[in-house]
């Protein structure tokens, strides 16, 4: 199966998170927040700013996505 078949036609432009352990690597800003509400207010200003998406992960961390 090739990487073609998983595309969805969006691109993860900012991964926002509290955990400064997790993997680090790939194309978006990453960005590591000091509390849940630094990481929601950045979360929701990059959204606006790009008029993109935002994804909540069950771990907690955000995605802003944006159709590609």
């Amino acid at each position: 199966m090739g990487a073609d078949s998983y595309n969805t036609g969006y691109e993860i432009v900012a991964y926002i998170s509290l955990s400064k352990d997790r993997a680090q690597n790939g194309n978006p800003l990453i960005l590591v927040a000091s509390t849940p509400e630094e990481q929601k207010q950045l979360t929701e200003d990059i959204a606006l700013a790009l008029k993109a998406e935002v994804v909540q992960l069950t771990c907690g961390d955000y995605m802003v996505i944006s159709k590609s």
